[in-house]
């Protein structure tokens, strides 16, 4: 290992392909100490064991006034990153207050109302794949999958659980993209989320006046209630995350899934053939090429020794989900190639791509459900599907955050 003095890693705002960096980081540690938009110092951390720990370590908080920077008026108010840590909802808060938020909520992510949801995914993708189809008509034969195909898929789907109706969603969606963005400018980002917990707000009033079986109605009820079980900070704070988190994991996923399987047609033919299943295609696309490369944020609430490394308390801590996934210590030396035979392989690592501990991603099951449904009746109806442009043309999400490209077209083949 290289133990020469370490430069802090300077992460692009402008995003682009995690990978190589990740490689050389990895190389050195399990850690490594980053700079942020606006010169904000941090840490990522990048191994897969010592991500493991972090993630459930007691002494690590979620909720921002642990974050010395922002305590200390060292971040601005137009910080691309500011939403992440100051949202009021269940990824910023800890103990009670994270019990109490996610019970509100998680009855609508289990299991079995996930399953109960299959029928109306598969119904919206058979409608997404014939709009795909007259896309790729209407323009040559290409057609963009994550405009057509990847992105309404899951919208629609949390959008329906939330009870938002679908004039909204074009904006939601534009509006949530610039939010996740890294590369924004302070103005753009104070506008982007003012606009949006105003659009919010507007759909919690609306649905305050015509409850239904949505879940919005039920946090509406549940702030109403005597007690203190939702402030509307939190209300319009859990509207955010639902939304965001709700298609843009998703969003990824597909995307990336598609990518990989074009690229690597040996794999796709397997599963075709039965060698392998959709399932194992979702966990290989999460572990390989993770929908979420770098998320904010955690904070140490004191000086924290990971891996050989202190993180001084009150550090913005990013956890390096695309680096953990191919981190050979943890997945092999092959940790790099897409295998989708390796997630049903004894001995196999998991993945922590959907988080660890108790912030565990609330969605994993609708998230996986709906990608496992829309790549099989996608490669089902067109088996021949290909990249329209070669790999290393594809424009990537302008986030670092975000672990994507910004389109993909495709041929749907004969």
């Amino acid at each position: 290992m290289d133990t020469s003095p370490v430069t802090p890693h300077r992460l692009d705002p402008s995003g682009g392909c995690p990978h190589a960096d990740n490689a050389r980081l990895l190389a050195r540690a399990a850690l490594a100490p980053v700079v942020l938009p606006g010169d904000v110092e941090g840490m990522a951390v990048l191994g897969h064991d010592a991500l493991r720990e972090f993630l459930a370590h007691p002494e690590v908080a979620k909720n921002a006034r642990h974050f010395t920077a922002l305590r200390e008026g060292r971040v601005t108010a137009g910080w691309p990153l500011l939403t992440f840590a100051t949202v009021h909802g269940m990824t910023t808060a800890d103990g009670e207050d994270h019990r109490r938020l996610r019970s509100l909520v998680s009855r609508a992510f289990t299991a079995r109302r996930v399953e109960e949801l299959r029928p109306r995914v598969e119904e919206l993708t058979a409608s997404l794949l014939e709009d795909l189809e007259r896309a790729a008509e209407a323009d040559g034969g290409v057609a963009d999958l994550r405009r057509h195909f990847a992105l309404p898929l899951p919208m629609g789907v949390i959008c329906e659980l939330l009870g938002v109706d679908p004039e909204y969603r074009e904006r939601l969606r534009r509006l949530s993209s610039q939010v996740v963005a890294t590369d924004i400018a302070p103005q753009d980002a104070v506008a982007a989320n003012r606009d949006l917990v105003a659009v919010l707000a507007g759909i919690a009033a609306a649905r305050a006046e015509r409850p239904g079986e949505d879940l919005t109605s039920a946090l509406i009820a549940a702030r109403d209630e005597a007690g203190d079980r939702l402030s509307q900070e939190e209300l319009i704070g859990t509207l955010v995350l639902m939304i965001i988190a709700g298609h843009e994991t998703t969003l990824n996923l597909i995307t990336n899934a598609v990518r990989a399987l074009c690229g690597h047609r040996d794999q796709l033919d397997l599963v075709l053939g039965a060698g392998a299943s959709w399932a194992d295609v979702v966990e290989e696309t999460l572990r390989w090429d993770a929908p979420v490369s770098y998320f904010p944020f955690r904070y140490p609430v004191r000086d924290l020794t990971l891996a050989g490394t202190v993180i001084p308390r009150g550090t913005p801590v990013l956890a390096g989900y695309s680096a953990a996934g191919r981190d050979p210590a943890a997945h092999g030396p092959d940790a790099d190639r897409f295998d989708v035979t390796r997630p049903a392989r004894e001995g196999a690592v998991r993945h922590l791509s959907l988080g660890h501990g108790v912030h565990y991603c609330l969605g994993a099951p609708l998230a996986r459900m709906e990608a496992g449904v829309a790549l099989e009746r996608l490669f089902t109806r067109f088996p021949r599907l290909d990249l329209a442009v070669p790999e290393g043309e594809l424009v990537r999400e302008s986030s670092f955050v975000g672990n994507s490209v910004r389109t993909l077209p495709v041929c749907l083949g004969d």
